[in-house]
């Protein structure tokens, strides 16, 4: 069974920076990885993806400012998220592609805030 977790919200204030990480547990082979986003009383919406091939691809609202980022410490990919902005606030989904279907994390929130 294929499950996927996404970690790493949190509360920041304007120009800070987070890192949302996405596990995933199971047997899948991984097309795409990313994130959406959903702020209260608004529809859910892309925020960035990465394919297997490694090719990058981010929102118009968060391009410049988000980027995926490996860590040499434990080989995994992060979502790196730095000059954050009021308007970020939001529940981040993390998902992965497979064939194409997707599975979807549960959500992390990200406040930011002074």
């Amino acid at each position: 069974q294929v499950q996927v977790v996404g970690s790493g919200g949190g509360l920041v204030q304007p120009g800070g920076s987070l890192r949302l990480s996405c596990e995933v547990s199971g047997r899948i082979r991984i097309h795409v990885r990313g994130w959406y986003r959903q702020a209260l009383g608004k529809e859910r919406e892309f925020v960035a993806s990465l394919t297997a091939d490694g090719i990058e691809n981010y929102s118009d609202a968060v391009k410049g400012r988000f980027t995926f980022s490996r860590d040499s410490a434990d080989n995994k990919r992060y979502l790196q998220m730095d000059s954050l902005k009021p308007e970020d606030t939001a529940i981040y989904y993390c998902y992965i592609n497979s064939a194409g279907t997707k599975y979807w994390g549960q959500g992390t929130q990200v406040v930011v805030s002074e």
